[in-house]
């Protein structure tokens, strides 16, 4: 069982609440996100009865959750959740487009992202200041230097910025910098330690679907950071891996669907690791877009033959700018806005 509390819920009131589920033999894990407390009972439900919360001062609802992501479930909220990066807003009507290059490389590179972002409409942009590689012999990316030249580029344009965070010893250096959105790669969707520590700050996450992940085991990974407190998490579908080898990833586009009805956190879609070319982004992008997904992660570089990773699924300024008008054409036929 779930009892939702207000944001202005009294220690007082939160502790009745907390006592009452002690005395039953339950125990009780509290989560404080910025606009409501959740209180999770954990042990035997069937001794509890929501009855037993609602008259209580400060609790807003109570209710049995039969599934084991409790707080991400669509269950515990019925409505859309909308996170708020930076002023933008990600999961409601209007679908936000993430662009930017793979890594990091130089200032002059960044710089000319960073204008080419905003000339397209983009609101947010992403790069990779820490790089996870298959090869210990590629680049790894300039680390904090890295997050400087993204930071110095992003604010010429004030756009909100989206980075990698692979360390939990890394955080404080993320904090510094004020990444707005933090994103969780693939290979740490279930580093549970490094999701403990993102549950514990009050920053959009990102959380990116592992290569082999089913759906429930994504939701309990997004389970771990907001049963730390932090609520404000962004599922990505970036391609699982299968037997096909005719592109790097296969884009589970069923996957929006699924979350959109056992979550109420928003779906965003990253087409550019799905297809791992960029003459499949296009393609990609319109059918997440129509399928429901409220963002997406796109590659973009200024030139990409000279991307230093991931070159070949980089778009070019002239190709982001023109899948931005497509993508608005999709977005008003569904009844939203780009």
């Amino acid at each position: 069982m779930i009892i939702v509390m207000g944001s202005d819920t009294t220690d007082a009131q939160l502790d009745v609440v907390v006592k009452k589920i002690e005395a039953a033999g339950l125990r009780a894990n509290i989560s404080r996100g910025i606009e409501r407390i959740v209180v999770g009972a954990i042990g035997d439900e069937r001794k509890l009865e929501a009855e037993m919360f609602t008259p209580l001062p400060g609790v807003e609802s109570a209710m049995h959750i039969a599934k084991q992501y409790k707080i991400v479930s669509r269950e515990s909220h019925k409505a859309d959740t909308v996170i708020d990066i930076a002023g933008v807003p990600l999961g409601g009507k209007q679908i936000q487009i993430i662009a930017g290059p793979c890594s990091v490389e130089t200032q002059e590179q960044m710089d000319l992202a960073a204008k080419f972002t905003h000339e397209a409409g983009c609101r947010l942009m992403r790069g990779g200041a820490f790089k996870p590689r298959t090869s210990p012999y590629a680049f790894q990316g300039h680390g904090v230097e890295g997050l400087d030249m993204f930071r110095k580029a992003a604010q010429k344009y004030k756009l909100p910025i989206v980075t990698e965070l692979m360390d939990a010893r890394q955080l404080d250096a993320f904090m510094e910098y004020d990444v707005d959105a933090i994103q969780i790669g693939t290979r740490n969707m279930q580093n549970f330690d490094l999701l403990k520590a993102v549950g514990k700050i009050n920053k959009p996450i990102i959380l990116k679907r592992g290569m082999s992940a089913t759906i429930s085991e994504w939701l309990m990974s997004a389970e771990y950071i907001a049963a730390g407190g932090n609520h404000n998490i962004i599922f990505c579908e970036r391609g699982i891996r299968t037997f096909e080898t005719a592109y790097r990833n296969v884009l589970d586009v069923t996957a929006i669907a699924v979350l959109k009805k056992e979550t109420h956190l928003p779906v965003i879609v990253d087409p550019s690791h799905a297809g791992g070319k960029a003459w499949m982004v296009p393609a990609l992008s319109q059918a997440a877009i129509a399928a429901g997904a409220d963002g997406l992660l796109v590659e973009m570089h200024p030139s990409p033959c000279d991307a230093w990773c991931d070159a070949d699924q980089a778009l070019t300024p002239d190709e982001l700018k023109k899948l931005m008008g497509t993508l608005g054409a999709i977005a008003g036929a569904i009844g939203r806005t780009l």
